[in-house]
């Protein structure tokens, strides 16, 4: 039997992009357990909160919540329960070195499915003041503004 082509997006963190700069983007694959998988393709889940940190070697992601499966019973897992990313070693230890010489964190930006397997795309983030965040809000607020204008065939009314 063939596997499933699925490549669907199926979580966004887009707090993330207002609150860092993010750079340095990775895809990581998740090891999850079955209740786990089944949750997340429902997208019973969020990554608003999670961040990855490095422990042993090993890189993981905390507060990711997947909620309990419904139909789980005793095979549901701790719902914030750390979760090991598979990364290979270079890549391991280039953002453990990031975390630790510098004030940079790692956070999840997205969480897709890629031919049937459960995929995170992570980032090096450094924080942004709040001049930054004002800074990205009239950045946004004018490109709509032109992408606007140029939709009602350039007459503008302001």
């Amino acid at each position: 039997m063939a596997k499933k082509k699925e490549s669907g997006l199926l979580l966004e963190n887009r707090r993330a992009h207002y609150e860092y700069f993010l750079s340095g983007f990775l895809t990581a694959g998740l090891v999850l357990t079955g209740t786990e998988i089944k949750s997340l393709r429902r997208r019973d889940a969020s990554i608003s909160d999670a961040y990855v940190f490095v422990r042993d070697g090993e890189a993981y992601v905390a507060n990711m919540h997947i909620a309990p499966y419904k139909e789980g019973n005793i095979f549901n897992v701790d719902h914030l329960r750390d979760r090991k990313l598979l990364l290979n070693k270079k890549e391991i230890a280039n953002i453990g070195a990031a975390l630790k010489e510098s004030g940079l964190t790692c956070v999840p930006t997205k969480c897709f499915l890629l031919h049937g397997r459960a995929k995170l795309e992570i980032a090096l983030a450094k924080g942004k003041k709040l001049y930054d965040k004002r800074q990205s809000i009239k950045e946004r607020d004018l490109s709509r503004r032109i992408k606007d204008a140029r939709n009602s065939g350039g007459s503008s009314e302001d």
